[in-house]
C-alpha cells in the first residue's frame, strides 16, 4: 500500500459514493413530482410514503460522503468548504427542510400545515439537485480561488460558490442531475407502488424528463471534452490542455468502458419503461447504470494526472488527489476499516429488500400509524 496506490484508491471508493449519491437522489426527484403524478390528497401521500421509507439512504449517503471526503482528501473539504460556504449551506439547508418536512409532515397539530411541508420537499428537491450537479461540474470548469503558504484559502469571488450557477456547463450538469432524479423516481413509483392511475402518469414523466436528461447531459460531455482541462505536467505545475478530458477518455479505455456501460444501462432501463406497459423493473437497471457513469466521470476528473478541483484564478493552487489527500498513515489505517465496507452494503440490502417486499398502496397507508 504505497501512497500512490492509496490515494488512487480512496478516490475510488468517493466516486462509488458520489455515484450512490446521485442515484438515491430520486427520492428529491420524487418530491418534485408530488403535484404532476399525484392529482388528489390521497395520491401524494402515497407518493410520500413511497419515497419517505428510502429519503433516510440519501440523506445518510450524503453525510458518509462528505465524511470521507473529509478524511482522505482535506485539503479539498477545507478549500471548498472554508470558501464556496454559501453554496454549500444551501444544499445542507435544503436538506434539513427535508427532514423536517418527513417528520411534521402531518403530525397532528404543526404549526405550518401540510401543504407547506410539502412545498419544502419540492424546494429541497429542486434546488439541492441542481446546485449537487453544478458543484460537480465545477470539477471539471473551475472554481475562484488560491491558496497560501500554510494551505488558507482566499475565495476570489463574493458570491463565495454560487458563482458555480454562473458557467453552462455548470448548469447543463445540475439541470441534467435534477430531470435524472426525476426520471429516477417516475421509475420508482413504477416498481414501488400498487396503483394503476400513477403508474400510467409516472410512464408519462419518464418520458418528459427522460428527453431533457439526455440533452443536457450529452451538451455537458460535449462542452468539457471540447474545451481546456486542467493537467499536471511533468514538473508538477498545472497547465491548461486542450482536450484534455477527451484525452483521458482515449488513455483510460476501462473507465470509458464503464461510462459507456452505466449510459447504456440508464438508456436501457428507460427504453424498455416506455415500450413495455406492465415492465417495472427500469429503476435497477437505471440505478445501477448511473452508478457506473458517474463513478466513471468522477476518475475521469481525478485521474490521469488530473485536477479534479481546479482554480481558473490560480492554476497551482488546484487540487490533484496527490496534493490534497491525507498522510499515509490515515489513509492506510482508513483503508483497513474500508474493508467492512461490503458488509455495510448488504445490510443496505437487506433493509431495501425488506422494505419493498410488496408495492406499497392506499391501504398501508391508511393502516399505518407512522405513515408520512
Amino acid at each position: 500500500m504505497n501512497m500512490e496506490f492509496l490515494q488512487h484508491y480512496w478516490w475510488i471508493l468517493i466516486s462509488l459514493l458520489g455515484g450512490l449519491l446521485v442515484f438515491l437522489l430520486f427520492v428529491q426527484g420524487g418530491q418534485t413530482l408530488l403535484y404532476t403524478i399525484a392529482k388528489t390528497e390521497d395520491e401524494r401521500n402515497l407518493l410520500v410514503n413511497s419515497l419517505g421509507r428510502k429519503w433516510e439512504f440519501t440523506f445518510t449517503t450524503l453525510v458518509v460522503f462528505g465524511g470521507a471526503f473529509f478524511a482522505s482528501f482535506p485539503l479539498f473539504y477545507s478549500t471548498s468548504f472554508g470558501g464556496a460556504y454559501l453554496a454549500w449551506m444551501v444544499v445542507l439547508f435544503c436538506f434539513v427542510m427535508q427532514a423536517v418536512s418527513y417528520e411534521y409532515r402531518r403530525k397532528a397539530g404543526n404549526l405550518l400545515g401540510e401543504k407547506t411541508y410539502n412545498v419544502f420537499l419540492i424546494i429541497n428537491g429542486v434546488i439541492g439537485t441542481i446546485c449537487i450537479g453544478a458543484v460537480v461540474g465545477s470539477f471539471f470548469t473551475g472554481n475562484p480561488f488560491s491558496l497560501g503558504v500554510m494551505n488558507d484559502v482566499t475565495w476570489m469571488s463574493p458570491w463565495r460558490g454560487i458563482e458555480v450557477l454562473f458557467n453552462i456547463a455548470n448548469l447543463c450538469l445540475g439541470f441534467a442531475i435534477f430531470f435524472l432524479a426525476r426520471t429516477l423516481a417516475a421509475l420508482y413509483f413504477i416498481n414501488n407502488i400498487d396503483h394503476p392511475t400513477i403508474f400510467n402518469r409516472s410512464r408519462k414523466q419518464v418520458l418528459y424528463n427522460a428527453v431533457p436528461f439526455v440533452v443536457l447531459l450529452l451538451a455537458f460531455l460535449a462542452i468539457i471534452l471540447l474545451s481546456k482541462g486542467y493537467a499536471i505536467a511533468e514538473n508538477g505545475e498545472i497547465v491548461l490542455v486542450q482536450y484534455k478530458y477527451f484525452h483521458n477518455l482515449i488513455e483510460m479505455p476501462v473507465n470509458t468502458i464503464i461510462l459507456l456501460v452505466g449510459v447504456a444501462g440508464v438508456l436501457f432501463g428507460i427504453v424498455k419503461t416506455l415500450f413495455s406497459e406492465k415492465w417495472n423493473k427500469g429503476i435497477w437497471f437505471s440505478g445501477i447504470g448511473i452508478v457506473l457513469a458517474v463513478i466513471a466521470l468522477f476518475i475521469l476528473a481525478g485521474f490521469n494526472n488530473t485536477a479534479f478541483y481546479p482554480s481558473y484564478t490560480d492554476l497551482n493552487s488546484s487540487l490533484t488527489i496527490y496534493k490534497a489527500s491525507s498522510s499515509h498513515y490515515t489513509l492506510k489505517a482508513m483503508s483497513y476499516v474500508s474493508l467492512i465496507s461490503p458488509f455495510v452494503i448488504a445490510y443496505i440490502f437487506y433493509a431495501w429488500r425488506a422494505l419493498n417486499k410488496k408495492q406499497i398502496d392506499l391501504k398501508d397507508i391508511q393502516e399505518d400509524h407512522h405513515a408520512y
